[in-house]
């Protein structure tokens, strides 16, 4: 059995959702802006390790296994917890974090003659992940690059 990633594109900001029934209030919190099977739809070991730690090669991941973010907006949390069950290693990056990753770093396969090592940009290739990195730098020119992140978790 394969595993998949599950997760949404977040933005932060002063904004009435008007999909949620109890939400009048103008304050500054996480909204869910796109899920990404929108933008993303592969399934790729080498990046899912590469960022998030969840199978793939050997780098050293972006963001390993933070956790679900405590301060999700709610649909992103109700969608993590309509799916829990069967998830595992939620995690998150922003933006800006993803801007300070060096993807021209190599993997670190040791031992092993005759293997290509990867760098980071070709484990988390942009035909896959394109769309993914253009949707969250056009929300970070609005919004700023922290208040940008996209929220994961998996299942097998």
């Amino acid at each position: 059995m394969g595993t998949d990633i599950h997760g949404f594109i977040e933005v932060k900001n002063s904004y009435i959702d008007s999909s949620e029934p109890e939400d009048d209030e103008l304050f500054l919190r996480w909204h869910p802006a796109m899920a990404l099977d929108h933008v993303y739809d592969a399934r790729s070991y080498e990046a899912f390790g590469c960022l998030f730690g969840v199978r793939g090669r050997s780098f050293e991941p972006a963001a390993a296994q933070r956790g679900f973010p405590e301060d999700a907006s709610r649909a992103v949390a109700r969608a993590f917890e309509w799916e829990r069950e069967d998830s595992h290693s939620p995690s998150w990056i922003s933006w800006a974090e993803l801007a300070e990753v060096d993807w021209g770093e190599l993997e670190s396969v040791t031992g092993t003659e005759g293997y290509k090592r990867l760098t980071r940009r070709e484990a988390v290739r942009g035909a896959d992940w394109g769309d993914v990195w253009t949707v969250m730098r056009i929300l970070a020119e609005r919004h700023g690059s922290e208040n940008v992140r996209l929220v994961v978790w998996f299942d097998n």
